[in-house]
């Protein structure tokens, strides 16, 4: 018997099971409130264990994508790279504006230890330079994500020359460690009807107000990115109407990656769209499979919109430049990001760092994270999959115009 609920548990859809998880959390709270106390303990240890397996989870992964990268760039290769970093940055900044203009608090337990706002831009690069030369034991043990990364660079640097024996254990370690996280992630259903059960028995049913208005901004900030940033970004490049290619993109691969939410899954579609497209098989088929990777648009709206919604619940006052700071960090930490669902809420500690924000709220933060991340997750790996190949198709058509090679039906792709 319970063989067989484990196992219909394993098949059936996670996203499924979070939509279960919140209705039943809300159902808790609002006719057994008696039970609140009992179920909020899932809620504790999902989140526990994501502070557990986040540091681990930053430093494996970001050490080893360092150490496997390639030496040699392929010349057309660098556009491609160059418009996937110009679109990330540019999308966190689009999700910071939008957090502005709609700033959002949370409804969180705050600890006891008193938050020390950072007084501006200087305090801040003080602070992130003191954390990059943390001990690398210290900066895993005591979570700080700043450190981690940067030791985890510079360990992946150092090892780039390793055997390749040595860097085939690195990505065994990695796929050892992403895999932890699944399981964590599996857990996600019963943590979230804790953490759902506990906000609202605290707060009542506005609770769920604040995650719709956080949605409305996550949302607001992809859809954004997608037919307004994006758009602008094919224009300069191609000095054409960039809306033939760009809807062609969300149709044919931003559809199918919001139902399978995985941008690695989402692959042979994207290589299958950038044939029809006409593109050179020997750049796009390096090309997509690195833009699964790095090319993070959607993660780095959802880095910036959470974390700058945890600085407005603890009550810091964010300047500009910090905010453009948070830019920065929010790219860089969406090129990390891990490629299971979810994968981008886990970077959003690296954010909070930043700002003095420890890991117990943070943490929460990113529980918040899988609590919306039935609508939320499937947007972004949309936004993240249509760009892998409207840009890598925006750099071969650029070529293509300057040598007056580029004709308007080239932006639609053949049957």
């Amino acid at each position: 018997m319970l063989n067989n609920i484990g196992k219909k548990y394993q098949e059936t859809a996670l996203i499924k099971l979070i939509a279960l998880g919140l209705v039943i959390g809300i159902i808790i709270a609002s006719f057994a409130p008696g039970a609140i106390p009992v179920v909020s303990v899932f809620g504790d240890l999902f989140v526990k264990a994501l502070k557990g397996v986040a540091p681990i989870l930053v430093f494996i992964l970001v050490m080893n994508a360092m150490a496997q990268k390639s030496a040699d760039a392929n010349s057309s290769m660098k556009p491609i790279v160059k418009l996937y970093v110009i679109g990330t940055f540019l999308a966190s900044l689009v999700g910071v504006v939008l957090s502005f203009a709609f700033p959002t608090t949370l409804a969180l337990k705050m600890s006891d230890a008193e938050i020390s706002p950072p007084s501006g831009i200087v305090e801040v690069l003080h602070n992130l330079i003191l954390s990059v030369v943390d001990n690398p034991i210290h900066a895993l043990t005591t979570a700080n994500y700043i450190g981690i990364l940067a030791w985890a660079v510079l360990a992946g640097l150092a090892l780039h020359g390793a055997s390749e024996g040595t860097k085939n254990f690195l990505a065994d370690l990695s796929k050892a460690i992403t895999q932890i996280v699944q399981w964590v992630i599996r857990f996600a259903p019963f943590g979230i009807m804790g953490l759902v059960a506990s906000a609202i028995g605290e707060s009542g049913l506005s609770a769920l107000l604040v995650y719709a208005k956080l949605l409305g901004v996550l949302l607001g900030s992809f859809f954004a990115v997608a037919l307004i940033m994006n758009p602008i970004i094919v224009f300069f490049f191609l000095q054409r109407n960039p809306y033939p290619l760009v809807l062609a993109t969300l149709r044919e691969s931003g559809i199918y990656a919001f139902f399978t939410r995985s941008s690695a899954a989402n692959i042979p579609v994207n290589l299958s769209l950038c044939k029809r497209l006409g593109l050179n098989e020997d750049v796009y088929s390096i090309s997509i499979p690195l833009g699964a990777t790095i090319n993070m648009s959607g993660a780095a709206i959802t880095i910036a919109v959470l974390s700058l919604a945890a600085a407005h619940t603890v009550g810091l006052d964010i300047d500009l430049p910090t905010a453009l700071l948070l830019s920065v960090i929010s790219t860089v930490g969406a090129c990390g990001a891990s490629g299971v669902a979810g994968g981008s809420l886990l970077l959003i500690p690296v954010a909070c760092a930043s700002f003095g924000i420890g890991s117990d709220i943070a943490m929460q933060v990113v529980g918040v994270g899988f609590i919306i991340g039935v609508l939320q997750d499937s947007c972004e790996t949309a936004l993240n999959s249509s760009s892998d190949v409207l840009f890598t198709a925006t750099a071969e058509f650029a070529e293509r115009a300057k040598n007056g090679e580029l004709n308007d039906k080239d932006l639609v792709p053949g049957k």
